[in-house]
């Protein structure tokens, strides 16, 4: 007799040999048939095997862990509640799209795994070709081949259970990438469960109450019937996911789900073209994007013409919120003294909120694209296409997965990495994704680029952009060959079906990235435009070089022509100038523009630079009030006003430095909550001001060759 014990839960799909292979394991001769309900209670029988008393649990044959069938409720309960030392799931080899779907819900149940592929034998004579390894990792379990119906590999799969039982449990569990807001509810209607069953259930129990109760489950809602709270906050969760995305919560766990299982299949398994191959269109359309060949250009090629569409289209309404900034600067001026206030309303507030809220068209339109390519499922497919260029590299691919929500915010993003298992490959993640082009950096972007290169504008941005994604990935792999050591792993992107966008979630995409960059255009804009005011304005008392009233006066009374008010403006700028350079921010910014002299930077650009350590918004906001006194009697704008600051080189190198240099103070914050230690906040500001200044230096100086 075993003095050792071990309880296994065979869980399959109807028709996937699980019976079979039941029957070979214990010897009994239960009934084998090709429809559900053959098995409809779980059955128990034990077997020794190395020295251990295996007890074979024969599962009702299941499409999905839910209460929608006597059968899925026995198979669900006994995995939760039974809590079977280890889940064998049968899968059948030849059919893994739909075997896997019951797959993604035993992951989320967090019981320890064991993959088998039945009837592989049949598998390979279609010409499938698994890769098992890669399965195994993907997959967070060992993988084993089998023949049911000959009794093929069935050693192989009992040396597997107790190799399992001998080891210890996994800390990995391969997780599904939900919608961000699918997301968020669950992590409030998993602490909501967590405060109402205080010490009975684990983190990972609480998770899959949370998604079964969001996804609607009669038989688990019944049983928290109790709790009025959280079933009603439920409700409220689930009817706003269906208001803001077009669809129920059933369908975006279900999407999601399917989404995994075609970035593991993509992955892991090769097979030759069929009929049924060509009727998917899903895996059509993937045939084109995610070539090897073409998938990068047409990425590419997609990329440019979002931001053609961005500067062509955003340019009408940039127009007109540009008059109606100017209409309500000089309204506005004509009801205040001149005076302080005066400049501080004018000079200050509205030019830094009027300099950068007229890019608001421009982050609606590039989020419009964002949200088609969402909804479409195409930006699974771009990640998916970075990873496999990475791979030369060997890189984890999985560090890539935040780069795709660093294009919105870096803040998010960071957050976001709670998803990557590897904590090698998660602390990566975490410390390249400041290089990716946020959201806030594109005014910087879009002002200079009409600046300096109007005719090539959106082809700057597009370069500026694909920088971001060749710095991230230059990134991360100096840091994990020279600084974050350890192994690499495959990993699985989740890979949606295409589908139509829904209007719905576009325009809420949309609208909710425009509200955010509003309220960041009211509230830290404003605040840093007025504090730029202050440093600039003080203090009053500066010497003078020379009386430069009396300089004024004197080409004043000259006669009157283009030549007198064009010196007259000379001189007063200088005036300005001198002003500025002796003020607070002047003294700051001369004292540290050393740093960037050999990169061609003036103070001026220096005080840009420290304002976006702030927040990268800012720096729009600081060339618009150091350069509101300083255009001409005829109101030129802000672009014209910058053009006369600098080369076209040098505000090429700006633009470089801009993009790769230290994250604002967001995303530090975020960086040292995520990694708990200061040290890693520090090192990705170090780490990013050298790459950013170097890149810069290279850009300015290639530049100055050529031309």
């Amino acid at each position: 007799m075993a003095d050792k014990a071990v309880t296994v839960a065979l869980v399959g799909n109807p028709n996937c040999g699980k019976t079979t292979l039941f029957n070979r394991l214990t010897g009994a001769n239960d009934s084998v048939a090709n429809y559900p309900r053959v098995t409809v209670a779980a059955k128990v029988l034990a077997i020794e095997h190395r020295g251990w008393t295996i007890n074979v649990a024969d599962l009702p044959g299941i499409y999905s862990a839910t209460s929608a069938s006597s059968e899925e409720r026995v198979g669900r309960d006994f995995i939760h509640f039974g809590a079977p030392d280890i889940i064998v799931n049968v899968l059948d080899a030849g059919n893994l799209d739909r075997s896997l779907f019951l797959t993604t819900q035993l992951i989320e149940m967090g019981r320890p795994r064991l993959l088998v592929l039945n009837m592989i034998d049949e598998a390979r004579r279609k010409g499938i070709v698994i890769d098992i390894p890669a399965l195994a990792v993907m997959l967070g379990g060992p993988v084993v081949e089998t023949v049911g119906s000959s009794g093929g590999g069935i050693g192989a799969l009992l040396d597997a259970i107790v190799d399992l039982a001998e080891s210890a449990p996994s800390a990995r569990h391969p997780g599904i990438a939900y919608d961000p807001h699918l997301e968020a509810a669950i992590t409030r209607v998993r602490c909501m469960i967590a405060a109402l069953h205080p010490g009975n259930l684990s983190p990972g129990q609480s998770r899959w109450l949370a998604i079964k109760l969001l996804e609607g489950d009669e038989d688990i809602l019944a049983r928290e019937g109790d709790h009025t709270l959280l079933i009603a906050a439920v409700g409220r969760e689930r009817n706003e996911l269906a208001r803001t995305h077009g669809q129920d919560c059933e369908e975006m766990f279900a999407h999601a789900r399917y989404g995994f299982i075609h970035g593991v299949l993509a992955e892991a398994r090769s097979q030759p073209m069929g009929a049924d191959v060509a009727a998917d269109p899903t895996q059509m359309l993937d045939r084109i994007f995610l070539h090897r060949i073409l998938g990068l250009p047409i990425f590419a090629l997609l990329l440019w013409l979002m931001f053609e569409a961005t500067f062509r289209v955003g340019s009408y309404p940039m127009a007109w919120l540009e008059a109606g900034m100017k209409w309500l600067s000089d309204h506005i001026a004509g009801f205040i003294p001149a005076g302080m206030t005066h400049d501080l309303v004018i000079d200050g507030a509205i030019a830094g909120i009027g300099g950068t809220i007229v890019f608001v068209p421009n982050i609606v339109i590039l989020f419009f694209f964002m949200a088609l390519f969402s909804e479409t499922g195409y930006l699974a497919r771009a990640a998916f296409l970075m990873d496999r260029l990475m791979h030369p590299f060997g890189l984890h691919g999985k560090a890539f997965i935040p780069l795709v929500l660093g294009f919105d915010c870096n803040v998010p993003a960071i957050m976001a990495t709670r998803t990557i298992e590897s904590a090698r490959a998660r602390l990566i993640a975490i410390l390249i994704t400041p290089f990716m082009a946020c959201s806030a950096r594109l005014p910087v972007f879009i002002l200079f680029a009409g600046a300096f290169f109007p005719d090539w504008a959106e082809t700057v941005v597009f370069g500026i952009y694909a920088t971001s994604i060749l710095a991230s990935m230059a990134a991360a792999v100096v840091i994990g060959k020279l600084v974050v050591h350890g192994g690499n792993e495959p990993f699985v992107m989740e890979l949606p079906p295409y589908r139509m966008p829904s209007a719905r979630a576009v325009l809420f995409h949309m609208a909710e990235r425009g509200v955010n960059f509003l309220h960041k255009v009211g509230v830290v804009i404003l605040i840093g435009s007025i504090i730029i005011w202050f440093l600039q304005e003080f203090p009053r008392d500066v010497p003078s070089s020379r009386d430069w009233g009396a300089a004024i006066a004197e080409l004043s009374a000259g006669p009157a022509g283009p030549e007198r008010d064009q010196a007259v403006a000379a001189l007063d700028n200088a005036h300005r100038q001198e002003r500025l350079e002796h003020s607070y921010l002047g003294r700051i910014s001369v004292a540290i523009t050393p740093v960037f002299a050999p990169l061609g930077f003036a103070w001026r650009d220096t005080t840009a630079i420290i304002t976006g350590f702030m927040a990268k918004e800012v720096v729009v906001a600081s060339y618009a009030v150091l350069l509101s006194q300083s255009r001409d009697s005829e109101g030129a704008g802000l672009r014209a006003a910058l053009a006369g600051t600098m080369t076209p080189v040098v505000a090429l190198g700006f633009m470089v430095f801009v993009l790769l240099y230290a994250p604002c103070f967001s995303t530090v914050g975020a960086i040292w909550r995520e990694t708990g230690s200061w040290r890693w906040a520090a090192f990705s500001i170090g780490f990013s001001f050298a790459i950013a200044w170097a890149l810069a230096f290279v850009t300015v100086g290639v530049g100055r060759l050529l031309t």
